[in-house]
C-alpha cells in the first residue's frame, strides 16, 4: 500500500478528520497572535504559559478529575494575567517573571506526578505531555465543538479588535496618549493566548507549543513588511505546515507535534532563503 491509499484509508475514520479540523483551528489561531507576540518581544510567554499548563493538568490528574480542562483552562488564563500584570512591575521584569512562573509550574507539576502517580508508566506520561501524544487522534466530538467555539472567538476577537491591537503591538505608549485602553487590550491577547495554549496541549505537547506560535510569523517577516501581510502569510503558512505535518505523521507513524515543528523549520528555512535572494 502506497503513501496516497494509507492517506486515503486513513482519511476514512472520524477520529483522523476531527484531528485535522482541531490542528487546522489551532494553527490558524495561534499564528494570529504570534506576530503580536514576536513584534511586542514577549515571545516565551507561549512557554510560561505551556508549563502552567502542564503543572495545572498534573494537579487535574493528582485529583483525577474527569475533565482535566475545567481546571487546566481557568488556571492558565490566570496565570497570563498574572504574567502581565508582574511583566508591568518595575522590580520584576517580564522574562523575569516568564522564567519564574514556567520552571515553577513544570518543577511542581513533575513533582506532584511522581508523588501520586496515576499510572505505572510515569515517564511515558510525561514525554507524552511535554511531546504531544496520540490523544489529538482520539478526541470526542464534544472536545471539537469546544475547539471550534474558543477559536471562533479568538479569531473573532483578533477581528474585531485587529486595528487597537495593531496600535498596542507597535506603539503601546502613543495608543496610551490617544485614549487607547492598552491595558485591556495587552489583558485581551494574555487570555487569547492562553485558550490557545491548553486547546494546542494535545497537538504538539507543552515544549512545543512556542514554535507553533513563533515560527509562521518569523517565516512572514522575512519576506513581508506590513502588518497585515504578514498575518495574512503567518495563517496560511501555519494552516499549510500544520496539515503536512499532521498527514505526514499519520502515513509515516512520526509524533505528531515533532512532526508539525519540522514542517514548520522547513518553511522558515526556505522563507529566509527567499528573503535572502531578494535582498540581494
Amino acid at each position: 500500500m502506497n503513501a496516497f491509499e494509507k492517506l486515503t484509508l486513513y482519511l476514512q475514520y472520524p477520529f483522523v478528520r476531527y484531528a485535522l479540523i482541531v490542528g487546522v483551528l489551532i494553527a490558524l489561531c495561534s499564528s494570529l497572535l504570534g506576530v503580536t507576540l514576536v513584534l511586542k518581544r514577549f515571545s516565551f510567554i507561549g512557554d510560561g504559559l505551556s508549563h502552567v499548563a502542564f503543572g495545572a493538568m498534573a494537579v487535574a490528574s493528582v485529583l483525577r478529575l474527569s475533565d482535566n480542562m475545567a481546571l487546566v483552562l481557568p488556571v492558565t488564563v490566570l496565570c497570563a494575567v498574572l504574567l502581565l500584570r508582574t511583566g508591568q512591575n518595575a522590580q520584576i521584569r517580564g522574562d523575569a517573571s516568564v522564567a519564574m512562573i514556567s520552571v515553577g509550574a513544570l518543577a511542581v507539576g513533575y513533582l506532584l506526578m511522581n508523588l501520586y502517580p496515576t499510572s505505572a508508566n510515569i515517564s511515558g506520561d510525561v514525554c507524552s505531555t511535554l511531546f504531544g501524544s496520540t490523544s489529538i487522534l482520539t478526541l470526542t466530538p464534544l472536545e471539537v465543538w469546544l475547539c471550534v467555539i474558543l477559536s471562533i472567538l479568538s479569531v473573532a476577537a483578533f477581528v474585531c479588535f485587529y486595528h487597537k491591537i495593531f496600535a498596542v503591538t507597535f506603539d503601546e505608549s502613543f495608543a496610551r496618549a490617544t485614549g487607547t485602553n492598552a491595558g485591556f487590550y495587552n489583558l485581551l491577547i494574555a487570555v487569547m493566548i492562553a485558550v490557545i495554549i491548553v486547546l494546542a496541549m494535545n497537538l504538539v505537547g507543552s515544549l512545543l507549543i512556542s514554535a507553533l506560535v513563533i515560527f509562521p510569523a518569523l517565516s512572514a517577516m522575512r519576506i513581508f513588511r506590513s502588518f497585515r501581510a504578514v498575518t495574512i502569510c503567518s495563517a496560511c503558512l501555519s494552516v499549510c505546515c500544520t496539515l503536512a505535518g499532521m498527514l505526514i505523521a499519520v502515513v509515516a507513524a512520526t509524533p505528531v507535534g515533532s512532526t508539525i515543528v519540522a514542517a514548520d523549520i522547513a518553511a522558515f528555512a526556505g522563507f529566509s532563503a527567499v528573503g535572502m535572494l531578494r535582498n540581494r
